[in-house]
């Protein structure tokens, strides 16, 4: 019982830091699985909200005695129903989660019609409205189940005619990633206005910039096709999978271009270092391990038996490369800290030190921002207000955009690099204050 109460709570965390949002019509294959405990969904419902299960296919095998139907079947447990079922069973651990007062009992096995089809179907009108986790329990000791699941989510518009297959929390995301894709159009079309009336100031990294922005704004695209599509019909259409290859592209890009500006690369210097090449051979491989991951955990769901893994290492690895990304800038700020004693050009050296030290400093915001911030936010915002997250992730993502591209803009007076010899005094006596750190 103990596994139990960790699976739980496992799963739910993990939903509550990712919030995956799978298409709401499921079809799946259960083969031989022993777990007392399946997770299959996790939607938040209105008042006109349905849930239809069809499970077919059903065989239990048993190494004890035949086992009783009533001991395995589906239920909807509510979030706030969380604790007590929890409570609950620590208080009486022989206790079968299906008996339990606080869960909203579907059906069991013995309400399946008789072999050899063993099958069920039905559509449950929602009553409260709520965010409601879809389970199966097996109390069946020493049993295997194998069965085909097929379940479909959806809340009802005002007139009871037209099925929105989003979470009620997240119906707005569609129209929310189609504006901000208009927005990075608009930047992406301005950041090539910049750059080409400013050819002379253009560097390779310049390049590589804008090649993030139009795969951000793809990526929203794609997002918001992808969602408008589960939201009408109950299933993406293909948009998926161009949503995972511009994804794939644009976190690379992201990562990337934050290892390279903080590296210098093309505009202070034509060259990696074999430390800073190190950086990158690490991030991207992780990258790629990492959209492996998400696509794992979008494409299937809670009720894989590695769908808790696959979280941990997308969780792991995401915070190897925030950390990773941030070891360049450092290094860059040392060597210019370094640089700044010997050649005698304080006030160009003080104004790159200043650039790296802002720089640094809106990094680590923007990683605080979207992992903590955002986190907290999705914890503490009711089920109808999650798209609330998604909107302030949006924001800051695109802050730090506009402010990175601002500070390393491709311009030919550049007030960071074009200073008055009347400066260097001044700058002397900066470099040498010993506050002037991370």
């Amino acid at each position: 019982m103990t596994k139990l109460l960790t699976f739980i709570l496992a799963i739910l965390l993990l939903f509550t830091i990712l919030r995956p949002s799978f298409a709401e019509i499921k079809s799946l294959k259960i083969i031989s699985d022993s777990r007392s405990m399946i997770l299959f969904e996790r939607f938040g419902f209105t008042h006109t909200g349905h849930a239809t299960l069809y499970v077919s296919s059903v065989s239990v095998l048993s190494s004890l005695a035949s086992p009783d139907p009533s001991r395995l079947g589906f239920f909807l447990l509510a979030e706030e129903s969380l604790i007590q079922v929890l409570v609950e069973l620590q208080q009486n651990p022989s206790l079968c989660v299906l008996d339990s007062k606080y869960i909203n009992l579907l059906f069991t096995f013995r309400d399946l019609s008789p072999p050899p089809h063993s099958s069920f179907n039905h559509s449950y009108p929602i009553t409260s409205p709520n965010e409601y986790s879809l389970f199966f329990a097996n109390c069946a000791p020493e049993s295997t189940v194998s069965m085909d699941v097929h379940t479909e989510l959806y809340n009802l518009d005002g007139r009871g005619l037209v099925k929105d297959y989003l979470s009620a929390g997240l119906t707005l995301l569609p129209a929310l990633y189609f504006f901000f894709s208009v927005l990075y159009f608009a930047f992406f079309a301005f950041w090539g206005y910049i750059c080409l009336t400013n050819k002379k100031s253009v560097h390779r990294i310049h390049t590589v910039m804008g090649l993030l922005v139009i795969m951000k704004a793809l990526n929203l695209l794609c997002a918001a096709e992808d969602k408008h599509y589960v939201k009408v019909t109950g299933t993406p259409h293909g948009w998926d999978v161009l949503f995972y290859i511009f994804q794939f592209i644009r976190v690379v890009l992201l990562f990337s271009v934050i290892v390279l500006i903080g590296t210098g690369w093309s505009f202070l210097k034509p060259f990696l270092q074999e430390k800073e090449k190190k950086v990158l051979m690490i991030v991207i491989p992780l990258q790629v391990l990492a959209n492996v991951a998400s696509i794992v955990i979008g494409e299937t769901g809670p009720f894989i038996k590695d769908w808790v893994t696959w979280n941990q290492v997308f969780l792991l690895v995401d915070i190897i490369c925030c950390c990773a990304i941030i070891f360049p800038i450092v290094w860059s700020i040392r060597s210019l800290r370094e640089t700044s004693k010997t050649d005698g050009k304080a006030a160009r050296n003080l104004a790159k030190l200043t650039l790296f030290r802002q720089f640094y400093i809106v990094v680590i915001g923007y990683l605080y921002f979207t992992r903590i911030v955002v986190f907290a936010l999705r914890t503490i915002s009711a089920y109808k207000y999650q798209w609330v997250a998604n909107a302030v992730e949006e924001i800051v993502s695109l802050a730090f955009y506009v402010v990175i591209f601002y500070m390393f803009r491709p311009v030919e007076k550049n007030e960071y690099f074009v200073l008055d010899d009347e400066e260097e005094e001044a700058a002397e006596l900066a470099l040498r204050d010993e506050e002037f750190e991370l």
